[in-house]
């Protein structure tokens, strides 16, 4: 049992740490710049900041993206594939 344990140790934590490095690529990707937060939380209207203080920062942000950038989101619409 003990030989056991000791082959499946090693194993066991060699996939922990390929799981949690997948997990902080992750995040380090889906960060927000020190800019974004400084436009942010100076433009931000307050129906923003309540989305923010409500549902959190990426929806937040998001919020405010989509007023600074509306012809992005149609854009977006426009070329999605339509189905009929």
């Amino acid at each position: 049992m003990v030989v056991f344990l000791v082959l499946l140790f090693p194993l066991l934590l060699m996939v922990f740490a390929i799981l949690m490095e997948r997990v902080e690529h992750r995040l380090r990707h889906a960060s927000v710049s020190e800019d974004e937060i400084e436009e942010f939380l100076d433009q931000a209207r307050p129906e923003e900041v309540n989305t923010f203080i409500r549902e959190g920062w990426s929806r937040g942000l998001a919020r405010f993206r989509r007023r600074r950038n509306p012809g992005r989101l149609r854009r977006d619409k426009h070329d999605a594939p339509q189905s009929h």
